[in-house]
């Protein structure tokens, strides 16, 4: 798998970056096509959970980014390992939950980088969820 994780990865972002659900499926066709006889499991997946992958497709492209886009979460996993990792063992659960949670806040100081496009986004979200946005 490793050796073909870059292919298959940039394969698999044809499906969920499609323009809509119609050239999704086609994309996903082709990867079947593609890799099934490699990574069988991998592709029928996508199949069997059809529904619930592509749920996001009936948004906008810029809030679909917002929801595929898994660099913020890795970047905080990788933050807590890094504080976590340098202990053997901790004392308590409490310890545990006390070193992510100043690890978190240590973290979330430098989210200053704005979302980019967000009042194209925003206006979005107010047209879709108008009755849960309130401005003021």
């Amino acid at each position: 798998m490793w050796r073909d994780k870059k292919e298959f990865s940039h394969d698999l972002k044809h499906i969920y970056t499609a323009p809509n659900i119609e050239a999704a499926k086609a994309a996903l066709d082709d990867f079947k096509q593609k890799w099934e006889s490699k990574y069988k499991y991998a592709v029928d997946s996508w199949f069997r959970n059809w529904d619930e992958l592509t749920t996001f497709l009936s948004f906008p492209v810029e809030i679909r980014k917002i929801i595929y886009t898994t660099n913020i979460i890795e970047n905080l996993n990788w933050k807590i390992r890094k504080y976590t990792k340098n202990k053997l063992s901790f004392p308590t659960d409490d310890a545990v939950k006390k070193t992510v949670f100043l690890a978190i806040g240590e973290v979330t100081k430098k989210w200053t980088q704005p979302i980019r496009n967000w009042g194209v986004i925003l206006n979005q979200f107010m047209l879709i969820f108008e009755d849960r946005i309130h401005t003021q």
